[in-house]
């Protein structure tokens, strides 16, 4: 009867400490969780920053200003514009 209580305590502190390596492990996985959310918001906060970025870089009034400013463009004639019309569906 000894060696069953022997190797059944033996058992138990095997148990044991499986239980702490797992319950240490669900703790180390939560932390870089919660670390990796963080991060995630971070870049989704950068994300939207950059879209609104960009809207305002390819803003119309803003291209146009340019061109005309800096690269010195100007409008064409109006004798020298011609619309073309689609006069059949393909």
């Amino acid at each position: 009867m000894s060696r069953l209580n022997l190797v059944l305590a033996l058992l138990l502190v095997v148990c044991a400490l499986a239980v702490i390596q797992s319950q240490h492990r669900a703790r180390t996985y939560f932390v870089e969780l919660e670390r990796l959310k963080k991060q995630a918001h971070g870049l989704d906060e950068q994300w939207g920053q950059l879209q609104l970025e960009q809207s305002t870089w390819a803003n119309p009034a803003r291209i146009d200003a340019i061109a005309r400013t800096r690269l010195g463009l100007v409008p064409p004639a109006p004798e020298r514009v011609r619309i073309e019309t689609l006069t059949t569906a393909p």
